[in-house]
């Protein structure tokens, strides 16, 4: 949708499409109280108040209802919108939807009621963006996080540096425009005020890395040759049955992947048993190139052995696949032995050892309080920081050279515009329609 497009009422189904006690079906837009009068049996609504009511189909009843009317602007979207709250049957909620389409309105397209929330000035771009954050975060510390940005600090924090370098321009341009007036701002005051934002951009910077671990998480894989435990491991961290464990070589064929919750996603990856044997089937060769390729992608590798064996030939080849690479090296079956080892020792039949390896686990990447962090920043923001980063730099190497302030405003304005489309003062439909592509339909 052009951003200039005159908006027509939208409808969507705002909760999971699935079993459950509430839908949630909103519409927005110039023509939401009417669709609403005209599929139930209440002829007024007032504002902020939750009405009850049937929806109907002609004359049938479909569900009884509430419905919570909001108006132009104080709502979500900054338009006349309703929510209708059924009950959460898959059927129930696809046929008001279906009255609200045949009434009017039309198909929201992923992440439209933000979007049109943006576009009504509701929010900046970095709080809408916050709000995807939301519902896609995969851990509890990701999500104070989020809320953090969508509460607008992120927002704030561009908008104080913006208008730190708005003002140096300004100077710039009055001293250029009306020299007989307004004499040009002194070059150790634009190298002092373009070396503060400059730290200032760089503070945010240093946790990019902290936020993208956040939000995208981190790859753990357990690996080693095979019948050490490596299933069983993978079974106790998760806390379920997931992975089969036999005492037969090879059962591992594919590599299995489930996600943990440490703070930050962690997506730990059971893999085939790494062996040199001719007798090996074609499924498990496969099962075997994908260990190896798991490994070269791992953040962390678990690397596997049994204690009651020790180190065998075959543990010594693995081992020096991993030795060099961020990794915990793990002497299982220890309730077997009482061989002594400087590694950690646990046992995955009684347990012994695997809160250690947790927190082994944790200290190794995870070691983030998500608490500390004012605010976090994804690819987008970190591109638009690293462009003001790189405008900002020219136009300080250009003061420190004393170089014409007009030529240094051209760099100052890039600068400027860099931050703008963080917040989305400026931004183009593309880039719009990239962002909110990553929403669901009916947020």
């Amino acid at each position: 949708m052009n951003i200039l497009q005159e908006f027509d009422t939208i409808s969507a189904i705002s909760t999971p499409i699935a079993t459950g006690g509430v839908g949630v079906i909103r519409i927005s837009g110039s023509m939401s109280f009417d669709i609403a009068k005209a599929i139930s049996n209440r002829n007024e609504f007032e504002p902020n108040c939750i009405t009850h009511g049937w929806i109907l189909d002609g004359d049938k009843k479909v569900d009884e209802v509430l419905i919570l009317p909001f108006k132009a602007p104080k709502s979500y979207t900054g338009e006349d919108v309703i929510e209708i709250h059924c009950h959460g049957g898959v059927n129930i909620v696809k046929k008001i939807l279906e009255l609200t389409l045949q009434n009017g309105a039309r198909h929201a397209e992923k992440g439209e009621f933000t979007k049109r929330a943006f576009l009504n000035k509701k929010m900046d771009l970095s709080q809408a963006e916050a709000v995807a954050d939301l519902i896609h975060s995969k851990t509890k510390d990701f999500v104070i996080t989020s809320a953090k940005n969508l509460s607008g600090v992120l927002g704030q924090k561009i908008k104080e540096i913006r208008t730190s370098l708005f003002e140096v321009l300004s100077k710039i341009v009055a001293g250029i425009d009306f020299p007989e007036d307004v004499k040009e701002p002194e070059y150790d005051y634009l190298i002092s005020e373009f070396e503060k934002v400059l730290t200032e951009i760089n503070s945010i910077l240093s946790t990019a890395n902290t936020s993208n671990i956040l939000r995208q998480g981190i790859s753990v894989v357990i690996a080693g040759r095979p019948n050490v435990g490596k299933s069983s491991l993978f079974n106790t961290l998760l806390n379920l049955d997931r992975a089969i464990v036999t005492d037969i070589a090879g059962t591992t064929r594919d590599v299995l992947k489930e996600t943990l919750d440490f703070g930050i996603p962690v997506t730990l990856i059971d893999t085939a048993g790494i062996r040199d044997d001719e007798e090996i089937s074609k499924v498990e060769e496969i099962g075997i190139e994908y260990s190896k390729q798991s490994l070269d992608e791992a953040d962390l590798v678990l690397f596997l052995y049994d204690l009651s064996e020790g180190m065998t030939d075959s543990d010594n080849i693995i081992w020096d696949l991993v030795k060099n690479k961020n990794n915990i090296r793990i002497a299982n079956k220890s309730d077997l032995t009482d061989k002594n080892t400087p590694d950690l020792k646990i046992s995955t039949k009684t347990k012994m050892g695997i809160e250690v390896l947790k927190s082994k686990i944790k200290e190794k990447v995870c070691d983030i309080n998500p608490e500390t962090l004012e605010f976090s920043t994804n690819q987008r923001q970190q591109d638009c920081l690293r462009q003001a980063k790189s405008a900002l730099t020219m136009a300080l190497d250009g003061a420190k050279r004393g170089e014409l302030q007009d030529m240094i405003s051209i760099d100052l304005k890039s600068a400027l515009l860099a931050l703008d489309e963080i917040t989305g003062e400026v931004i183009t439909d593309d880039i719009l329609n990239n962002i909110f592509d990553n929403f669901c339909i009916g947020k």
